[in-house]
């Protein structure tokens, strides 16, 4: 039997926060096939193109995406992800962690001070500026701090702080130091801003910001990125995925020491 948990809006499809499927060992898509011939008539759709699904607490798209196989006794939770009505905001949900994404196009005064005093404003949010060219798009995005959330659950960190763990992961890197040389914010480059936190704290730090923001993800910064980290079309071909890499940065994202 698997349990399968409805989070915010996706509870108006169901009329209902949960339900049991009175089956195991089959694929996510199959379970999602599932779950719509259930969903009752005249209740608003469910976008499964725009929705986290968690298993166990852990990012499906962190595990094998729609391949990852469902056993018995598996909550799966199934959490709409907000967009806040912008592009210029991404907002999703990680293991219960609320994580918020803004893109920024950089100035001369935004820098590593700029990002200190954001922090002495919002105690309470956790954040840590990334420089635009080491994040691909919103998947990438999504299943590193996923690696982060879950090393900071077991205990597992790169550093000390969860904010440092998700720049090195970000770098591909074990030093601290040439992390923030590499991938932090720097004056006069985009750079995107994650925070941590709640709700509230989100909202009050996007209404802060919200006129500064451009939108995300809006330059494509493969080449970027595989001229960095010497990725070649070859190695790529060699990866059965939907999105190789993605899938490559998060395989040596999640290795480091």
């Amino acid at each position: 039997m698997i349990l399968v948990k409805f989070v915010g809006g996706a509870k108006k499809s169901f009329i209902s926060d949960q339900v049991q499927i009175d089956k195991s060992d089959i694929s996510l898509q199959d379970l999602i096939d599932l779950i719509l011939q259930l969903k009752p008539e005249n209740t608003p759709n469910l976008d499964v193109e725009n929705i986290l699904i968690a298993i166990n607490g852990i990012d499906s798209s962190a595990i094998d995406g729609k391949s990852t196989i469902i056993k018995n006794n598996d909550l799966v939770s199934i959490i709409p992800i907000i967009h806040g009505g912008s592009s210029k905001r991404l907002v999703f949900d990680i293991s219960n962690k609320l994580i918020q994404a803004i893109e920024f196009k950089g100035e001369k005064d935004m820098d590593v001070k700029y990002i200190d005093v954001l922090r002495k404003q919002f105690p309470k949010v956790k954040l840590q500026a990334i420089s635009s060219n080491f994040i691909l798009n919103k998947s990438h995005l999504r299943k590193i701090i996923s690696l982060s959330v879950n090393s900071d659950k077991n205990n597992t960190l790169l550093s000390n702080k969860f904010e440092i763990d998700i720049l090195m992961r970000f770098a591909i890197s074990s030093q601290i130091s040439f992390a923030i040389n590499s991938a932090g914010i720097k004056s006069k480059q985009n750079f995107i801003l994650i925070a941590l936190g709640s709700k509230k704290n989100l909202d009050k730090l996007y209404d802060e910001l919200k006129y500064q923001s451009v939108n995300v993800f809006e330059i494509n910064n493969t080449l970027f990125i595989k001229k960095y980290f010497n990725i070649t079309n070859k190695q790529l071909d060699t990866i059965l995925s939907n999105d190789p890499l993605v899938d490559l940065l998060v395989e040596k994202a999640a290795i480091l020491f």
